[in-house]
């Protein structure tokens, strides 16, 4: 029987995590269990840098980006004797679980403690990148796509006014679903992410061709191209440069950066947020252990924990092969 749990964020913020700390406030606190939030991720742990989570606590966060908790990468836990010392700080709390809101790294802090902690062990899945495994979505990827199309409708503007060709680039070091998701809403003419192609300076040609054959048929005029961070050695300003070069007109580089991170969460994430750390209360209630509640056909389910960061989720095949077609076309 679970009457003490802790719930902490862990690695990237991203927005919609304080509305599933607020949903897992509110069940625990319907199931008379009470609720103990660490801050900074994993290091409230060893830092014993923690909370007692009441109902007024959680009042009027949801709306809010960032989160409550605050969060942060956690180098204690990788150190030699890390994990037991942080399970060693959960038995000091008399905590029966521990619901971790993070992306797959955080899961895998989960699972090395796990090994050390005799409670039970749920993560929700809090991520702007949208690639962990289990779940359509994560919380913070539809207000993530928001913040970069709003960025980039406004780049349109200034490549309109110049005649410019602009190279955005977007947050997914190993993935391009924020790539993919807010190039097909923006219009771009070209996106560029790890599930296309590798892209070096001797492969040019594969990003070259669509822009000439732009360029014979609408002669000089604005082009966008979206591109997924670290799918160019040396970066996007560097792409740029080589395609400023190979063209012979200028190209220009826009790294929004962590603004993707940031922001009040739009109604999806809200939603998200709150069914996700609803859920995983109630399984904790239900038995449930080194599971990640996720969501597939608007369906709450359970996902093994240590399957979430192998990476089988694949971005729409039918978007790649739309984009695809109209970047040659």
């Amino acid at each position: 029987m679970i009457k003490r749990l802790g719930v902490l964020t862990s690695g990237g913020d991203a927005p919609g995590m304080n509305a599933a700390i607020r949903a897992v406030v509110l069940m625990a606190n319907a199931h008379n269990i009470d609720v103990v939030g660490f801050r900074h991720g994993f290091n409230g742990l060893f830092e014993d840098d923690c909370q007692t989570l009441l109902p007024q606590h959680v009042q009027h966060i949801i709306q809010h980006g960032g989160t409550l908790l605050k969060s942060a990468r956690c180098k204690a836990l990788q150190l030699p004797g890390g994990p037991a010392q942080a399970a060693d700080a959960l038995h000091r709390h008399q905590l029966d679980a521990l619901v971790i809101i993070g992306g797959d790294g955080s899961f895998r802090g989960a699972l090395a403690i796990a090994e050390h902690y005799r409670g039970q062990i749920i993560g929700v899945p809090g991520t702007i990148d949208n690639d962990v495994d289990g779940t359509d979505y994560t919380i913070g990827f539809a207000t993530a796509i928001d913040t970069a199309l709003d960025a980039i409708d406004k780049i349109r503007d200034t490549a309109d006014a110049f005649e410019r060709i602009f190279l955005v680039e977007l947050m997914g070091r190993h993935s391009g679903y924020i790539a993919l998701s807010a190039g097909i809403a923006a219009g771009a003419e070209q996106i560029i992410c790890p599930e296309f192609v590798q892209l070096t300076a001797d492969n040019l040609k594969t990003v070259l061709s669509p822009i000439r054959h732009a360029q014979l048929l609408r002669g000089k005029s604005s082009y966008i191209m979206v591109v997924a961070e670290n799918s160019y050695p040396g970066g996007t300003t560097a792409l740029a440069q080589a395609l400023s070069d190979e063209l012979g007109v200028e190209c220009r580089a826009c790294i929004l950066g962590h603004i993707q991170r940031g922001g009040s969460p739009v109604g999806a994430d809200r939603i998200l947020a709150t069914k996700l750390g609803a859920f995983a209360v109630e399984q904790l209630v239900a038995g449930a252990h080194l599971m990640m509640a996720g969501e597939l056909n608007q369906q709450a389910v359970l996902y093994p924990l240590d399957k979430t960061g192998d990476r089988a989720k694949q971005i729409d095949p039918y978007l790649v092969r739309w984009q695809q077609l109209i970047a040659s076309d």
